[in-house]
């Protein structure tokens, strides 16, 4: 499986996030190319400590039952829920947007394990920081996805 810190797969990800535009068009979904932008980035802030989301009451039922879907090989879905701390509505500069992303993706491939997050996630619980780096990778590539790169 695939994962942002591996140097490759970072990289990978930066030339598709360089393949948008700010008149992209989503494939499914709400978001616009610039709230997806600034949503990635929510994630990223997450997966790095610096966005801490309680845990959700769906989440503490059956979250530790679905961990492994978050770290295997399955893409998500589409129209996946996500928290609404996640949800980047008022996001209007896409270069802005685009820029953030990139730098923060770049900063948590380069700082490895020990710069990921302890705190759990908002739906699966704790996590190993392998884990983030998987699912962080799978969150990112589901977005791009929803915007055809």
């Amino acid at each position: 499986m695939k994962s942002l810190y591996e140097k490759t797969v970072c990289e990978e990800l930066l030339n598709r996030i360089d393949q948008l535009s700010h008149d992209s068009k989503a494939l499914w979904g709400k978001m616009n190319v610039t709230q997806m932008l600034a949503h990635a980035a929510a994630g990223m802030d997450m997966a790095s400590g610096r966005l801490n989301i309680d845990r959700v009451f769906m989440g503490k039922l059956i979250g530790g039952f679905l961990k492994s879907f978050y770290t295997s090989d399955k893409p998500f879905n589409k129209n996946t829920p996500t928290a609404a701390e996640l949800v980047r509505a008022d996001a209007s500069d896409f270069e802005k947007e685009k820029e953030n992303l990139k730098t923060l993706m770049k900063a948590f491939s380069d700082g490895g394990i020990e710069k990921c997050t302890t705190h759990p996630h908002p739906f699966f619980g704790k996590l190993k920081a392998e884990d983030w780096g998987i699912g962080i990778y799978k969150h990112t590539d589901h977005h791009l996805r929803q915007f055809g790169v």
